[in-house]
């Protein structure tokens, strides 16, 4: 019996990126790439690629505990009238209230126009306020610079650093007498106001910062390639950042641009010698050849491994047919037989039903074989193609007195789903 050569043909996803160029200055990329990692199979998410300024750059440790990150924005705003002592409507000083709660964006592949969803919030925001002379000079004489910050807003801890409720300290704030710059979590979407307690003729924010937390969808899901989309929110009274009515921003809006790679890892490895079976029956050719007693099938099991992280089907293609499967022929005779093919998959790979995947037929139509899903990053684990044929051809194959038969049989894991 002739070898039967197998042919594996691996099909995997290029990524392809254009540059996108930034369409004003208040458009801020927010990118993420998903690359799985051998070492890591379990954490299957997203890492948020998004160069860091503002808050963030200066106080890394504290943003990594709270998974957040930050960016600056030259908006600048200027207060339309003065701040009043004592003022009754808290939107007539300075106030902040960001979007704290999630905001759903939607992304699109590039190519295929598959979508998901992306989140974020806004968990911190500050800024540094500018007065138009010495804080000393507004409050009273014989004070140091922190004294007289500290003494020109009412609310808890009168200082700038320590925010007020419902935003939280992060203990961040530097000054001089003309300056204050600060920074507040913002765990709820609600106002967080400071109170003048001494007339202020007028104040500018010199900047924003903003940080925000990410949630986005799972990467084993999406296919390879590039997912955008866009977020745009409206900074002034009443919109999504809102500074009170008293400061109000030279820019009315902030535009998240959402650029998510996945980079997907679908790669199969057979052993050298692999791609070459031999069918042959399980107790061998010695009992035939000794007894005259024909084989109940001829088979062989070739293991190969497989590192995946994307979903893929599988299916076959064949040198000689025999209706939805494979064939090996005699070469002068032309007598075909079927050959069956079915794959075992390893742990962590499952159906589009979420079954595992034993001995599941391979068919030259796809059928059944539609969709494999990892459950997590597979790396380099043992799989196995199993090929048979059965005992009524096999007993064809012997009375017609053939030695040998061969075809080729091309398996193919495809990641285009």
């Amino acid at each position: 019996m002739k070898h039967l050569p197998i042919i594996v043909r691996t099909l995997i996803s290029v990524l392809s990126l254009g540059c996108v160029p930034e369409v004003s200055a208040l458009t801020r990329d927010i990118t993420a790439v998903f690359r799985p990692d051998a070492s890591k199979p379990n954490e299957n998410k997203f890492t948020n690629t998004t160069p860091s300024s503002g808050y963030c750059n200066f106080h890394p440790a504290d943003c990594a505990a709270a998974k957040m990150f930050s960016i600056r924005l030259p908006i600048r705003s200027n207060s339309v009238s003065p701040i009043l002592a004592d003022h009754g409507d808290y939107r007539q000083g300075a106030m902040f209230k960001v979007p704290a709660n999630w905001r759903p964006a939607q992304v699109t592949h590039a190519s295929t126009g598959e979508t998901e969803t992306v989140e974020v919030r806004f968990s911190g925001i500050g800024s540094r306020y500018r007065l138009p002379t010495s804080v000393v000079d507004l409050v009273g004489g014989g004070l140091t610079p922190v004294q007289a910050h500290n003494r020109l807003w009412g609310g808890y801890g009168n200082s700038w650093v320590s925010a007020p409720a419902p935003c939280g300290n992060s203990g961040v704030g530097t000054y001089n007498s003309l300056t204050y710059e600060f920074f507040w979590k913002t765990p709820v979407e609600a106002a967080c106001v400071k109170k003048a307690r001494f007339l202020i003729p007028s104040m500018i924010y010199d900047h924003l910062d903003f940080a925000y937390e990410l949630r986005t969808p799972n990467p084993l899901k999406m296919s390879s390639g590039l997912y955008t989309g866009l977020l745009i929110l409206g900074v002034g009274p009443g919109q999504d950042l809102d500074l009170g009515d008293i400061m109000v921003p030279n820019d009315s809006v902030i535009e998240l641009n959402f650029k998510l790679t996945v980079e997907h890892t679908l790669k199969v490895e057979v052993p050298p010698g692999g791609n070459r079976v031999e069918l042959v029956p399980q107790e061998g050719w010695q009992s035939w050849l000794n007894s005259g007693r024909k084989p109940t099938r001829l088979f062989r099991d070739q293991r190969f491994h497989i590192s995946a992280s994307s979903r893929f089907k599988m299916a076959l293609e064949c040198q000689h047919i025999s209706g939805n499967t494979c064939a090996i022929t005699e070469t002068s005779s032309g007598h075909a037989v079927p050959v069956d093919v079915s794959v075992t998959l390893p742990d962590g790979l499952t159906d589009g039903a979420g079954q595992p995947v034993n001995r599941r037929r391979l068919l030259r139509d796809g059928s059944g074989t539609e969709l494999f899903l990892p459950g997590l990053y597979v790396d380099r684990r043992l799989g196995m193609l199993h090929f048979e044929v059965g005992q009524s051809s096999v007993e064809q194959m012997l009375d017609t007195g053939a030695t040998a038969y061969s075809g080729n049989v091309t398996v193919i894991w495809d990641s285009e789903v």
